[in-house]
């Protein structure tokens, strides 16, 4: 494997600006990575080379004519094939949009456009966004570097696997209950699900609209910054879209400071299901942070009980509103039957072949929930828990700067095990859930290795807006730790080249 590959996204870009290495060398080592392992990985659904390596080849004349660049122009970046791009296939996962070439980029995406970072492709996902381990796509499961029969964590297990696995330095993805953190927490990378409304929403394919949020996918804290800068802002496209400013991330990354800032562990999150392992990696970061000056809170969050049933409440729901457009009238597949074609039976053709078994459930989940006569005692109910959460947050910040827990309950687990059983499969998200239902930023980044070798994650949280704090004490535990092993976790991962592991 070519060192070029093994660099964070910061010293990639300190490279280029030197002129260390071309955008178009670092382009191809990246593409030729792709080449070798993806078909071991399958963190893509679409590779598209020859854009990404004229968009490279731009940014070395640009750069060879003297004239000034974004910070990560030339560094390559993964995207979650969620977010449409224009004349690029678009599939969220699903075959029901198999061979969609959008006319438009999602607002994210012109924003890398803009800066110039070349888009190596799109990844990999659980069919619209419905999965927490990338098993449900109808391309094909994803598979985690670490250990090629465990899962990437879902739904965006594409990009997680695609940046552990150095196929690319940077990804997008989405979390609408911890598609971002839940991935990074099995593939020991960086994850960042931004404040609700901080980053445009415009162009992504939508599952549930009041939850879904994109953001960076990385290999350390300092990178996930920079992407942030990249893709956040205000957009009046997005009706969601936020105005208010921001802190600076970057700087927030670098700092390394934690003295006096008080940490919140939440009791809730600390029960018997989690592993032993996994809350062993979690209590040695939090001693790291206290050696640092940071101060240990416990907290009480007593409403968090119940958020991971009002989510699977609200965000069928919601998903069986968004995705009734699918129905072989006016967007994606249309299959006509054979005899008899009324609008109803192409309707039923189309949705029962286009949509898998995942998606399916929680149509029919959330278009119960919203049925005459169970609107408010499910939906309605689930809305005001939703309200309790978000107040628990705010009792929580008026004691503490940041809340923090266990990412995932578990380290990767095997491909097969849970699929086939939604509730056991819904028990990952336990911890990153609440942070969808309040809007509020959440981060996760490596704690270290627990069982079977595996690496197992530690998410903070932050009051909305406040997602400098993440970067602050994501960036100030990173290093804390690498000092601890010597370096990055990945390089303790085992080596993937062509399918070796």
């Amino acid at each position: 494997m070519t060192d070029l590959i093994r660099k964070s996204a910061a010293e990639m870009a300190a490279g280029l600006a030197a002129g260390e290495f071309s955008a178009r060398e670092l382009t191809d080592a990246h593409l030729e990575r792709i080449e070798a392992v993806d078909s071991d990985l399958n963190a893509f659904i679409t590779v598209t080379a020859d854009d990404a390596r004229a968009t490279a080849d731009a940014v070395d004349s640009a750069r060879a004519a003297g004239k000034q660049l974004a910070p990560l122009a030339g560094v390559p970046v993964a995207v979650k094939d969620i977010a449409v791009t224009r004349g690029v296939q678009t599939t969220a996962g699903s075959t029901m949009l198999e061979g969609w070439v959008p006319p438009y980029d999602a607002t994210l995406v012109t924003h890398l456009k803009q800066a110039r970072l070349p888009i190596l492709g799109k990844t990999n996902m659980d069919e619209f966004a419905m999965g927490s381990s990338t098993e449900t796509s109808a391309y094909g499961i994803t598979r985690n570097p670490w250990n090629l029969d465990r899962i990437p964590g879902g739904s965006g297990g594409g990009s997680s696997a695609a940046v552990a696995g150095f196929e690319a330095p940077l990804a997008i993805g989405t979390d609408t209950g911890g598609s971002i953190r839940q991935p990074a927490s099995v593939t020991g990378t960086v994850g960042v699900k931004p404040t609700y409304g901080s980053v445009s929403r415009y162009g992504l394919i939508a599952m549930a609209s009041s939850l879904d949020q994109a953001g960076p996918c990385t290999r350390t804290v300092e990178d996930a910054a920079l992407l942030h800068d990249v893709i956040g802002g205000y957009d009046p496209k997005d009706s969601t879209s936020i105005r208010d400013g921001f802190g600076d991330f970057v700087a927030a990354a670098r700092s390394k400071d934690v003295k006096g800032l008080r940490v919140g562990v939440i009791e809730q999150l600390e029960h018997d299901d989690f592993d032993p392992l996994v809350r062993a990696r979690f209590e040695e970061s939090l001693a790291l942070l206290e050696e640092a000056g940071a101060e240990i809170v416990r907290v009480s969050c007593p409403n968090f009980e119940y958020a991971l049933g009002a989510y699977y409440l609200i965000m069928p729901s919601e998903a069986s509103s968004n995705l009734a457009k699918f129905d072989g009238m006016r967007f994606g597949l249309r299959v006509i039957p054979e005899d008899n074609p009324t609008a109803e039976r192409v309707m039923a053709a189309t949705r029962g072949e286009g949509f898998g078994a995942e998606v399916k459930r929680r149509i029919l989940l959330g278009t119960y929930a919203l049925s005459s006569g169970y609107y408010d005692a499910y939906y309605g109910s689930a809305q005001k828990v939703r309200t309790l959460v978000q107040r628990d947050f705010a009792a929580a910040y008026e004691k503490v700067d940041v809340l923090a827990s266990p990412t995932a309950p578990t380290v990767a687990f095997p491909l097969g095990q849970k699929v086939d059983n939604p509730m056991t499969m819904y028990l990952n998200d336990i911890a990153t859930i609440p942070a969808n239902l309040a809007g509020v930023p959440g981060m996760s980044l490596p704690s270290g290795l627990a069982e079977d070798g595996l690496p197992a994650g530690i998410q903070f949280l932050a009051p909305a807006l406040g997602d400098d704090r993440l970067y602050r004490v994501g960036g100030a535990l990173e290093a804390l730790l690498e000092h601890k092993w010597g370096g990055p976790i990945l390089a303790q991962a085992p080596a993937l080249e062509g399918g070796a592991r």
